[in-house]
């Protein structure tokens, strides 16, 4: 079995080095079994495909020179498209059997893969979100990010009859066959709503579990900012319509 780790990329020098390393490093073995029961391990392989989203402050020139390092795949957009420009495009080149979506900053830690992973080796379901709000150890978000996560998350529920806690999660696992029933549009921050309608549309329960989270503020360069909410809204609506 292979792990797909999509990154999407833009303006992330200060960090692009040390994300691709930690990806590189983290253990995928998952372990399977409970209480007296024989404890099985998967270690699964891994593949890096990193999208690039029309950089200019010298990310496209560092991951020009790793374009032949042979865990990666690495694509480049001629001028920036927005994350889910960017998302569709690795998702597009990944040729994993599971498939994860990473932030090019330090706000996720890859060492929670093996968490999300093990409900999808374990046959439980198809599609895991990482929870930033179900208990796992966080470094506090901004308080009206927080705020603006749970309303739009609340209308999701609302809208498709779920329960999730954390829809905006940059951590979504899935399995291929659920890459391939997307069809996906949006080009920059409507991705999350998008995928979120779509997989709960076509009837898949995500599963999720709970996650470290680091956040960063505006001069670390975080993007998002409180008008895309409104972009968020109406696809959810949309979707749903």
């Amino acid at each position: 079995m292979k792990l797909s780790i999509v990154i999407p990329v833009y303006n992330e020098i200060k960090t692009i080095g040390e994300i691709l390393h930690r990806v590189r490093v983290v253990d995928l073995s998952v372990t399977l079994g409970y209480g007296h029961q024989e404890l099985t391990q998967v270690c699964l392989d891994r593949e890096i495909v990193v999208v690039d989203d029309g950089s200019s402050d010298g990310t496209r020139e560092y991951l020009g020179n790793l374009v032949n390092d042979p865990d990666m795949v690495i694509v480049f957009h001629d001028q920036n498209q927005g994350k889910g420009a960017a998302v569709r495009t690795g998702l597009k080149h990944a040729s994993g059997d599971v498939l994860v979506i990473q932030d090019a900053d330090l706000e996720y830690d890859p060492r929670e893969y093996v968490n999300l992973l093990r409900p999808i080796v374990e046959g439980q379901s198809q599609v895991v979100y990482g929870s930033r709000f179900r208990g796992g150890p966080t470094r506090a978000m901004l308080f009206w990010h927080m705020m603006g996560n749970r309303f739009l998350t609340f209308v999701a529920n609302l809208l498709y009859n779920s329960t999730l806690s954390d829809m905006e999660t940059c951590y979504k696992l899935f399995t291929r066959e659920v890459r391939d029933s997307l069809r996906l549009k949006a080009p920059r921050w409507g991705f999350d709503p998008e995928i979120t309608a779509q997989i709960l549309r076509a009837g898949y329960r995500i599963y999720e579990v709970p996650i470290s989270y680091s956040g960063r503020e505006f001069e670390d360069g975080k993007k998002i900012s409180w008008r895309d909410g409104f972009v968020v809204l109406w696809t959810l609506i949309k979707y749903r319509l």
